[in-house]
């Protein structure tokens, strides 16, 4: 059964509606109405109400298989430039990265207390990964993650490790004291490992991304097998080019956004089937 939410209390038709955009995920891209109502929340003649409005809309389609994400939302997503500027810049770079290496080039930002995923080039003789643009994984496991963590502003970085840390495999670094000593090493090396800490049999290695001296608005990172002993040989390749790209966003005028406060969210937002 879907995961219920407490029904929101008082909450204005903004707040409902955006609890059922929320009740969809990776995992769950197609929900009934029933599944959707647990989800959200809602009583369901508020859901039933508000999906058709946005079936109408186009922010929902609906079908025999039940309700999913409509074109609509596609479209206005595209107009979220913050990302896609980011993005156009980083892909030639990732090309690069991607022809020298042909493993699984991952680019994201900090968004929240999470990784935001807004960029991947992957190919047949990469490592077998579950990734998409748009995912979100923890920062504290992730080779990406603690790249923008350790340039993260210190009441930023306090708020992530009070927090109680899940373990996702063995070797998940979850420890405040042992991951203040990473995040040191990541400032002092410009680079951020994860070793099986997300998920068992990949590895990364994560470099930040600056548009300005101590100002991160992104990390990129390859991920390989873990059977791959040569993880630390490819670190160079990634600094590099994540210092190329730094050199063009400050080139360039690249101004990040100010950090969006994090906002509450009902569920854990990616599986621990995506890759590090």
């Amino acid at each position: 059964m879907a995961e219920s939410k407490a029904a929101p209390q008082g909450k204005s038709v903004t707040s409902k509606v955006a609890a059922i955009l929320d009740a969809f995920s990776a995992e769950t891209p197609r929900l009934s109405l029933q599944a959707l109502t647990e989800r959200a929340g809602l009583p369901q003649s508020t859901t039933y109400r508000l999906a058709s409005e946005l079936v109408e809309w186009g922010g929902l389609e609906h079908g025999p298989g039940g309700y999913q994400i409509g074109l609509r939302l596609w479209e206005i997503g595209e107009l979220a430039r913050r990302g896609e500027q980011l993005r156009d810049l980083a892909l030639p770079f990732m090309q690069d990265l991607y022809d020298a290496t042909k493993e699984n080039i991952h680019l994201a930002v900090l968004d929240g207390h999470e990784a935001l995923y807004i960029e991947r080039i992957t190919g047949r003789r990469a490592a077998r990964v579950v990734t998409r643009r748009g995912g979100r994984l923890p920062l504290h496991a992730t080779g990406v993650g603690k790249a923008l963590l350790a340039y993260a502003p210190p009441e930023l970085v306090a708020e992530v490790l009070s927090k109680n840390l899940k373990r996702y495999t063995a070797h998940t670094v979850i420890a405040p004291a042992q991951l203040r000593r990473k995040l040191t090493e990541v400032r002092r090396t410009g680079l951020a490992f994860a070793l099986e800490e997300m998920s068992l049999g990949t590895v990364s290695v994560a470099a930040p991304i600056f548009s300005a001296p101590e100002t991160t608005v992104a990390a990129l990172a390859v991920v390989v097998r873990s059977s791959r002993k040569d993880i630390q040989r490819l670190a160079p390749a990634v600094r590099a080019t994540a210092n190329s790209l730094s050199r063009i966003l400050r080139e360039q005028g690249f101004e990040p956004l100010s950090q969006v406060p994090e906002r509450p969210r009902s569920r854990v937002a990616s599986s621990h089937s995506m890759a590090v």
